[in-house]
């Protein structure tokens, strides 16, 4: 059995071999011990905050294999973004010139570096490890996090938003990156990706052109990802969707890829969760027969500190669940739980 819990003392080692793993290619996922090690203090004290509005409190899960021990992978949540260091991206906008002499309108799409951001809550982190990154576990791993939201909504601001990669070949180069921020960053993408992760931003503002970014004037190459996702991103792209995220016409600055957004409140499993109270316990024979009905569900107890959320089928009408589940749930008999159903 699988189980999204909160990031924890004894996790520490295990994170460190995902960020190995991630080789980079996640910002918020530093192969920096001292960074990973105050990643789980601050999700601890968050925690066990009594929050009555969202400040600079994060939380990051993982997923773990409970027959193992094996942590799988990782996905965080950050209350407020913006707030105790700048959060930067490039605003796709249009310039209108016009000539009345010579009759003619040229239209161009510029970056503008902006901070519009601030203050929203931000999805982060989601990281599962090759060899188990299948869309049983990335819906598990990435949901939990609404079903935490849904129950803690008052440590959550009224906006969520959510960036994806941008896109980069098959050498791990990304077209933008080298057609832009080559040129004012004298550092490798990956390397301006891992200050931004370890919280040196300062150098974004003190390098990046503070004026607007004529986009005709970069390569073709380079214009054909704006906005784009990586490729084998489309999964998490897809969930996201479905969540009722859209593209708003923000980009990362490093490597273009989309800044998704939407109202908090709005997101589907925020919207569409319920919650339950299971009076018995079925037996194992009684689940056999419920595996038979495709009515699988994200199933989380109401707690923030011992926070847990597993796949399970489940039936609303007639709410039960197994007493290792339950278990597993840190569940006492009577116990509420919030639902929400599997896609």
């Amino acid at each position: 059995m699988k189980v999204v819990r909160p990031v924890d003392y004894q996790d520490l080692s295990a994170l460190e071999a995902l960020a190995n793993r991630a080789q980079g290619s996640m910002t918020t996922l530093p192969a920096n011990r001292d960074h990973l090690a105050e990643l789980i203090c601050k999700t601890r004290d968050s925690l066990g905050k009594n929050v009555e509005s969202a400040a600079d409190e994060s939380y990051h899960f993982v997923l773990e294999d409970l027959d193992t021990g094996e942590i799988l992978g990782i996905s965080g949540i950050i209350a407020t973004v913006g707030l105790s260091a700048p959060f930067y991206n490039f605003r796709v906008d249009e310039e209108v010139h016009a000539c009345e002499t010579l009759q003619t309108i040229n239209r161009m799409t510029v970056l503008k570096l902006c901070q519009d951001y601030s203050g929203y809550t931000s999805l982060c982190t989601l990281f599962i490890s090759q060899k188990h990154d299948n869309g049983f576990n990335l819906q598990l791993l990435s949901r939990a996090r609404f079903l935490f939201i849904a129950e803690h909504r008052d440590r959550f601001s009224d906006r969520v938003l959510a960036e994806l990669q941008g896109v980069i070949d098959e050498n791990n180069r990304s077209a933008f990156w080298d057609s832009l921020g080559s040129h004012f960053f004298p550092m490798a993408m990956s390397k301006a990706n891992y200050l931004t992760g370890v919280q040196e931003k300062g150098f974004i503002a003190e390098l990046m052109p503070r004026y607007p970014i004529y986009t005709r004037l970069l390569p073709k190459q380079a214009r054909a990802v704006i906005g784009e996702p990586r490729p084998d991103r489309e999964p998490v792209f897809n969930l996201l969707e479905r969540e009722g995220f859209s593209y708003q016409g923000y980009v990362d600055v490093f490597d273009a890829g989309p800044t998704l957004e939407t109202g908090t409140d709005r997101l589907t499993t925020v919207r569409d969760s319920q919650t339950h109270q299971p009076e018995v316990a079925i037996t194992s024979a009684a689940r056999e027969t419920a595996l038979t009905e495709n009515n699988n569900y994200l199933v989380a107890n109401t707690s923030a500190q011992s926070f847990r959320c597993i796949n399970t089928p489940f039936n609303p009408n007639a709410p039960a669940l197994t007493r290792e589940e339950m278990d597993r749930l840190h569940l006492n008999d009577g116990d509420p739980v919030r639902v929400a159903a599997c896609y």
